[in-house]
């Protein structure tokens, strides 16, 4: 049995200027898994960087507000939201709440640096 406490998750701020903490990834840790699981945190007022990965990726809304912006087009995003972002979609999200946005990211097949890039 494997149980991942976010709290116990290390920190750091990933190239699209999200705050993460990677809860499962199959390259470091023993797990049968194709993709990873992330915990994002945008803070007040800020926005990730625009960016694009070569595969999908689900955006999860835990906690405050957002918009979320895929190449050309955006809408308001909150707790409960599931997003899905095609390959190759330019992307970013903008914090409009009044606290921290919070969001599990997924994506499959799981997210590797040279897979990502900033625009």
């Amino acid at each position: 049995m494997l149980i991942k406490d976010l709290q116990n998750c290390k920190s750091f701020v990933a190239g699209d200027n999200a705050v993460l903490r990677e809860l499962l990834h199959p390259d470091k840790e023993d797990v049968k898994l194709h993709y990873s699981l992330a915990h994002a945190v945008v803070k007040q007022g800020e926005t990730s960087y625009r960016h694009k990965l070569k595969h999908a990726e689900v955006y999860y809304i835990l906690e405050g507000k957002g918009i979320m912006y895929i190449d050309h087009e955006s809408a308001e995003v909150r707790p409960g939201h599931a997003i899905y972002i095609q390959p190759n979609a330019i992307q970013c999200i903008r914090n409009i709440g009044q606290n921290d946005l919070k969001f599990l990211c997924i994506v499959e097949p799981a997210w590797r640096k040279e897979d990502e890039e900033i625009l």
